[in-house]
Order: structure tokens, then C-alpha cells, then sequence
């Protein structure tokens, strides 16, 4: 399962199959979810002080396709983007509406159910329910020991949560009794001393791409 799957999972109600209240810019998330998990596998990489040409921008480490359709057409895209700021990056892989594709992805593995009608008989819609929770039920419970719990999160558990963070989604996505103390400790992951030095940076700098496009998206939206 992808991280921006798990996101996906995490967003969309289980029973009325839609984005939870509060939820949006899923596809410059889920884009987001995608170019991290690309820096994850050691594929793309944010340059530093070390590497040629200006630091912080996008380049790729290893063009070797990892076997995943979404993953490694993220990383073709990407390879068109090489010295782009890593909030470019999010902005055009958010381009090709990735959140369409991996809900079908999902429904297609039976995680999901796909379902279309048309609201007044005329506007199609497609929903998005629960149809095997039992990949959900265990991130939650891994969400549930790190952020109510208290306990280290692994790389993977530390970006989806870094990702809520950045889209301000902690509190509609995974709620709790003490969503305050919640989104505390949720802070304190997505900006802890976790995981190594390259991991660590490879979260800040997407994660604070996304949150730029986030919040790019919704003042096109409002205004």
C-alpha cells in the first residue's frame, strides 16, 4: 500500500464513501504522498549545500521504475522536473488528478467499493466506500500508538502523519476524544529527530511543498 493510499483511506468516510468534512486538496496531497515516498525509496532527492547547482531542488537519484504504475508514472513526470522546486514538483504531479486513479486502484484490489449514480438523475457522482478495512484498521491503530499513545513512529507512519500536518487534516482524518493533545503530539512527529538525517530531510522539504500548494489551491478556490 502506498503512503498516499493510506491517505486516501485515512480521508474518505468509510460508510458514505466521500472526502471526511474539512478534507481538501487531496490530489495536491496525495501528489505530495507520492513525490515523498519517491525520496523514501532513494529515487528522487532534495539537493543540498554538497550537490551541483542550486540546494533544494528536485533530482533524480535512480530512474529505475520501482514496479508500481502510479509510482513510476510520478516518476517519469518527475524526471521532466529535475532543478524544480519541490513545490513545482507537487503542483504538476497534482496536474494528472492522482486521486482519481488510486481510488479506482483500490476499488480494483477490493480495499474499496466503486460506486456511480446521478444525484437528480442528471449530475454523475462516484462514492467510495469501505469494502475490506483491514489495511485501515491496522494504520489506525499504528496512528492510534503514536499519537495517543505516545509511541515512535517508523519512517513510513512519521510522513503520513507529517502529511496530515501540512494539510491541517489530523482532526478530520483520524479524530479522537483529545483532538487538541492529538494534533500536539502530531506536530511533535512531523517535526521530530526521527529516522536519519536524509529521511528527516526529505519530509520537511515535501511536506512544506505540499502545505505551499495547499494553500496556493485554496485561495484559487475562494477567490
Amino acid at each position: 500500500m502506498l503512503i498516499a493510499e493510506d491517505l486516501l483511506l485515512l480521508a474518505f468516510d468509510d460508510t458514505e464513501g466521500k472526502p471526511v468534512s474539512g478534507i481538501e486538496n487531496l490530489d495536491e496531497a496525495v501528489a505530495g504522498a507520492l513525490l515523498l515516498e519517491l525520496t523514501l525509496l532513494g529515487k528522487v532527492d532534495i539537493t543540498g549545500e554538497a550537490d551541483e547547482g542550486k540546494p533544494g531542488r528536485i533530482v533524480l537519484r535512480d530512474p529505475t521504475p520501482v514496479g508500481d504504475a502510479e509510482l513510476d508514472g510520478a516518476l517519469t513526470a518527475l524526471a521532466d522536473k529535475e532543478g524544480a522546486k519541490p513545490k513545482d514538483a507537487v503542483a504538476r504531479l497534482a496536474q494528472h488528478n492522482p486521486v482519481d486513479r488510486l481510488l479506482s486502484g483500490l476499488a480494483d484490489r477490493g480495499v474499496l467499493r466503486r460506486e456511480s449514480r446521478k444525484v437528480l438523475r442528471l449530475f454523475p457522482v462516484t462514492r467510495w466506500p469501505a469494502a475490506d478495512g483491514r489495511h485501515e484498521e491496522q494504520l489506525r491503530a499504528e496512528l492510534h500508538r503514536v499519537l495517543v499513545e505516545g509511541g515512535e513512529p517508523d519512517d513510513r507512519t512519521a510522513a503520513v502523519i507529517a502529511l496530515l500536518v501540512a494539510t491541517k487534516s489530523v482532526g478530520h482524518a483520524f479524530p479522537t476524544d483529545d483532538a487538541k493533545a492529538t494534533r500536539k503530539r502530531a506536530e511533535e512527529v512531523a517535526e521530530g529527530n526521527w529516522g536519519s538525517d536524509a529521511v528527516r530531510k526529505a519530509i520537511d522539504e515535501v511536506t512544506a511543498a505540499v502545505m505551499v500548494v495547499v494553500m496556493a489551491a485554496a485561495v484559487v478556490t475562494t477567490s
